[in-house]
């Protein structure tokens, strides 16, 4: 397992009751798990790294904050219905309660994982990777998505850079599941991170699988360029942060107006919309499309534009009903030429 954060520490002050696990190096857990070193920190854990003294390997030991303790045991159990059958998709290899000063603990065992990829698109001085590079790891992450789907019944909800591992043979692996849910059963209706979100997310129109879908369009472009699909960022008007108008007009933009349906069944659609279906708030934006973004802002080569923009855009439909399945991404033929 790799969580990245190289140059920030996690706050102190979370090392409180409720919160992190005090940690050394050289604490030894269940006997067996030897702590060498830290690897990261999320949210909601600490990732270390351990010499695990019966397998003589190294192994990742999560250890989750004691107030997350319920959402980690639904995150094992998700955990377990994926373990043993897919290589490409995380596998918890063991896990344990501990007890300490700031109460109990959950901790997930994994295997070490290469860099994320993240790492990659930083490495890239945020100029994107090679096209080839893209296409593999794009037609990993899509099968490994199609598998939790259709095998698992499993809904990641948080597909980003941060969250795909590769190591050095170029093998992907979809890592933590922390925030992911069944394809029957959904626990929040706020799901993904802001810039991998989607618009059915955003105005409330319920959610399937499809979720993961435009997360994964909105990591192939930032793979092949660099940049945010969707740079939705903090926007304020009249003192008033309008993050979800801001971004849904980033969406129309670019992929035109959201179709009537979808407004039909979504709990939000007339606070962002007016009656004749524009944004309140940006009701003149000039559409720039997908296939313009890649030739006018990155200089694309203009059939190299337009293949790519074939791959994206079905994946992208604004209605998820629409939008094709990890599935049918994984076999289009940008991926396999």
């Amino acid at each position: 397992m790799e969580i990245d954060n190289d140059e920030e520490q996690e706050d102190p002050s979370f090392y409180c009751i409720g919160g992190y696990h005090p940690v050394e190096i050289g604490d030894i857990y269940e006997k067996r798990y030897a702590v060498v070193r830290k690897l990261g920190w999320g949210a909601y854990s600490t990732v270390w790294m351990c010499w695990d003294q019966k397998d003589l390997r190294y192994k990742a030991l999560k250890i989750v904050k004691s107030v997350a303790i319920q959402a980690a045991v639904n995150e094992i159990k998700l955990l377990k219905c994926v373990r043993g059958k897919s290589k490409k998709v995380v596998k918890l290899l063991d896990n344990f309660t501990i007890s300490g000063v700031n109460g109990i603990h959950m901790c997930m065992v994994f295997e070490v994982l290469g860099d994320n990829l993240l790492k990659l698109i930083i490495r890239s001085d945020y100029k994107g990777l090679p096209v080839v590079k893209v296409k593999s790891i794009m037609k990993q992450v899509l099968e490994s998505m199609d598998y939790l789907h259709t095998k698992c019944g499993i809904i990641h909800t948080d597909i980003k850079p941060e969250n795909v591992c590769i190591d050095a043979n170029g093998i992907c692996t979809i890592a933590d599941l922390g925030n992911a849910c069944m394809v029957n059963y959904h626990g929040f209706d706020s799901i993904q991170t802001r810039q991998y979100r989607c618009p059915e997310v955003i105005l409330g129109a319920g959610y399937n699988a499809n979720v993961d879908v435009w997360s994964a369009a909105c990591l192939a472009f930032e793979l092949a360029t660099g940049d945010l699909l969707f740079p939705s960022n903090d926007l304020w008007v009249d003192k008033c942060l309008i993050n979800d108008e801001n971004h849904l007009s980033l969406i129309v933009k670019l992929l035109g107006d959201v179709p009537k349906l979808l407004g039909n069944r979504s709990r939000y659609f007339s606070r962002f919309f007016g009656p004749n279906g524009k944004l309140r708030r940006f009701p003149k934006l000039e559409s720039c499309g997908l296939f313009e973004v890649l030739t006018e802002s990155y200089k694309w080569d203009v059939e190299e534009a337009r293949k790519f923009s074939n791959f994206l855009l079905p994946m992208l439909a604004i209605d998820p009903n629409a939008r094709a399945s990890a599935k049918d991404s994984s076999k289009h033929e940008w991926l396999h030429s």
